[in-house]
């Protein structure tokens, strides 16, 4: 394509033609009105009091979105499916939930799928929009069938409304006896629903998408061969919308997240194709699904020209409650880009990355939650990741088929209940938490290990020499760590003696852990174990999981870090995966200026190669197009990963140093750190408030607003502090603390260490 061919016009087109296409441009048109408005619902809040909302049965809705989301994967345009076993929402489900009204009321009811009403278990006639509750006290129930979408309802009354306290079921066990006589007794489970903010009725959560903005490119280039290449001056998501387009023929696009993926026809990860087949006029079109790029190709045969192109950007419209600034400002830059970058892979659940997969992998979306918390603290999100990673029942292999992925799950549940403090949830996944452990319960070899049998997917991280044969030191720390989340969750959903048996278990494999593979001499742990012959290879992963999981005592932690965290010897981790535990477990062991070193230089490093969001993995010896290439393709890695973003969650919880200390900080930690820089300052979110913080070498600050429970501020100082806003406590020498009340600031004057 060229500059003249883009401005070319055909005038010989039929009026019937155009007539056709005057409709096609009406309906894309009502269709970028649509995609622009979206349809995403408060992320962040819950139902608001006395608000009705849409209510399913829990975890349906979002095993129905992900098999959506994760079915539109291409490769080259050709459809790519998930690896694993995929499941389906209920079909028939029953809702109801019992009323004591004062007087009737007249309450109206929607429904996805055809559905019966009953009060008192009497059936009324039909299915009926407006129903009147008699007052009294009722039972209203509601069974709705739907083959194609998830089951749901929407009651809406000035009492009687849809929302969390409705119970249900997908089998309601119902039979009437020879007589007539319906039962009154019957095993059945019933659950609380699942909802998530569609709080009108003509909200359908069967319509949901996302949120869409047009953007321009930043540049255009016209190719020696005719095409043109835009480039959007950043990473992004979405469609490509082609305008004003005149003639006939083929039009090809191909994508790049870097100029050289775009310009590669043959080697590119994703392309579209849109084929004009009778001549057309003025007609404007799109992409009809999103793609991940920067840059794009579009070639057009001879006799078809496009005056422009433009793109819809697709988005969750997340909103940063969290921030970060410092001193440095590459710090503050890498920052930045790790927001944005996580920002990308925040989608309808989160995802690995936007280009490759864009699917829902256990690992990746772990390190999301972590980030998630001192970024956006979006509960739903996480929420609906959990469940549509879990899937149904009955488990016929590990999440995502990687055993490391099952235990991060398990992880995932505890992290999401110590931050947000959601007991709910956790009552009503642990049913299927409980299944789970028992499937890995039920593949333990014989020494009680965890260890990989067929079908099983043992990942831990890309790396050169890291065998996946035998019993794993580092798969057996994560089940210990699984184990102590089924003796929490199961303390808080009352089962007591499953809290039990769980901590049992927890305890008896720690200490076969360290008996098999603590080695002394080496002051570390060793890697495997192959039929009870230990091997002599020493890598990071369980060292320092182990550190930042707290299973180190004093001791043992000091020979960690020294003999392998700081040890050249040892094998160096290479992707931003790993680095995250890497960096975290030197955070956990005070060694901040280590850290900011780290940071300056790994994402600095991409940030350095024109990087706009964070890689899946960089290696600064691969150089041109070769610093691209995995998994055998020349633009095989991504490069917008959401585990490339972990700078958030260390900068908020160790730098800015605020975590809960129980659930959903109800009491919690602020231990500001400088790691070598001048001065920090940024807010942490929680559920009902946020954190904020500022701290340089002699003075901190720290408010709470919106937050009920009560926090403790750590300070370590040469001097002892002081501070008219509370009491200062001696904790040792040079360590202090003063407690923090709801809604108060604390300026506390000291001399950093």
């Amino acid at each position: 394509m060229n500059q003249s061919s883009l401005t070319c016009r055909y005038s010989n087109v039929a009026k019937a033609l155009k007539a056709v296409i005057l409709t096609l441009l009406m309906i894309m048109l009502w269709q970028s009105a649509l995609f622009s408005q979206g349809n995403f619902p408060g992320s962040t809040a819950g139902v608001r009091a006395g608000e009705a909302t849409w209510i399913w049965y829990p975890g349906d809705y979002a095993i129905w979105l992900a098999n959506k989301m994760q079915n539109r994967r291409t490769e080259r345009g050709s459809f790519l499916p998930v690896f694993w076993k995929m499941d389906s929402h209920y079909v028939l489900v029953e809702f109801h939930k019992d009323f004591e009204l004062k007087a009737p009321e007249r309450v109206r009811i929607a429904a996805e799928g055809r559905f019966n009403i009953k009060i008192d278990g009497k059936a009324l006639t039909g299915s009926p929009e407006n129903i009147v509750m008699p007052s009294g006290k009722h039972r209203l129930s509601l069974k709705v069938f739907n083959q194609a979408n998830v089951p749901a309802v929407f009651v809406s009354g000035d009492d009687v409304k849809s929302d969390s306290s409705w119970k249900v079921t997908f089998e309601d066990k119902e039979w009437i006896d020879a007589s007539g006589k319906a039962s009154d007794k019957s095993g059945t489970i019933y659950q609380s629903v699942g909802y998530w903010n569609f709080n009108s009725a003509l909200q359908k959560p069967s319509q949901f998408h996302l949120r869409t903005k047009q953007k321009q490119a930043v540049k255009k280039e016209f190719l020696p061969d005719g095409s043109i290449l835009l480039d959007f001056g950043q990473e992004t998501f979405g469609y490509v919308r082609l305008k004003n387009i005149t003639g006939k023929g083929v039009v090809r696009m191909y994508y790049g997240e870097s100029r050289e993926e775009a310009l590669s026809r043959d080697s590119c990860e994703t392309l579209d194709t849109i084929m004009l087949q009778h001549a057309v006029s003025g007609f404007d079109t799109m992409t009809a699904s999103t793609k991940a790029f920067r840059y794009v190709q579009i070639s057009t045969p001879k006799g078809l020209s496009i005056d422009d192109a433009d793109m819809l950007y697709e988005y969750a419209p997340v909103t940063t409650r969290g921030s970060f600034s410092c001193s440095d400002t590459l710090i503050n830059k890498i920052w930045q880009v790790a927001n944005y970058t996580l920002h990308l892979n925040t989608r309808e659940f989160f995802i690995d990355g936007i280009k490759r997969d864009r699917w829902i992998w256990s690992g990746d979306a772990y390190q999301s939650y972590l980030m998630n918390y001192y970024l956006f603290f979006d509960q739903p999100t996480v929420k609906r990741t959990l469940y549509a990673l879990r899937g149904k029942d009955p488990v016929t292999s590990h999440i995502n088929t990687i055993m490391d992925y099952s235990f991060y799950w398990f992880m995932g549940v505890k992290d999401y209940f110590e931050y947000t403090g959601d007991s709910a949830l956790v009552r009503t996944i642990y049913p299927k938490m409980v299944t789970l452990m028992d499937y890995c319960l039920s593949r333990r070899n014989k020494d009680g290990f965890m260890e990989g049998l067929p079908g099983d997917w043992v990942f831990i991280d890309w790396a050169d020499h890291l065998t996946k044969q035998g019993a794993l030191s580092f798969e057996q720390l994560l089940f210990c760590q699984s184990l102590k989340t089924m003796a929490i969750c199961a303390r808080v959903s009352n089962d007591l003696k499953g809290a039990a048996e769980y901590s049992k278990l927890s305890n008896e494999l720690t200490r076969k852990l360290f008996d098999v593979f603590w080695d002394q001499n080496r002051h570390a742990f060793i890697h495997s174990d192959i039929g009870g012959r230990s091997g002599e290879q020493v890598f990071r992963y369980t060292n320092m999981f182990a550190l930042l999981l707290g299973y180190l005592d004093s001791a043992k932690q000091k020979e960690v870090v020294s003999h392998v965290l700081l040890n050249k010897q040892v094998q160096a981790i290479h992707t931003p995966y790993m680095r995250f535990y890497e960096l975290e477990a030197l955070c956990a062991a005070g060694k901040l200026n280590v850290v900011t070193g780290e940071m300056r230089n790994y994402w600095g490093g991409m940030l350095a190669r024109g990087a706009t969001s964070f890689w899946e993995q960089y290696d600064p010896a691969a150089k041109g197009a070769a610093q691209y290439a995995m998994y055998g393709r020349p633009f095989g890695k991504s490069l917008c990963h959401a585990w490339g973003a972990s700078p958030i969650y260390l900068l908020g919880k160790y730098y800015l140093g605020v975590k809960p200390t129980s659930p959903g900080y109800q009491t919690y930690e602020v231990r500001p750190q400088l790691g070598g820089l001048k001065w920090i300052k940024g807010t942490v979110p929680s559920a009902d408030g946020d954190i904020q913080v500022y701290c340089d070498a002699k003075k901190i600050s720290v408010k709470s607003s919106g937050i009920i429970g009560v926090g403790t501020l750590i300070i370590q100082s040469k001097t002892p502090p002081t501070t008219v806003q509370g009491t200062i406590r001696k904790i040792q020498d040079g360590l202090y603390k003063v407690e923090i009340l709801p809604d108060q600031q604390y300026v506390v004057n000291y001399v950093a260490m």
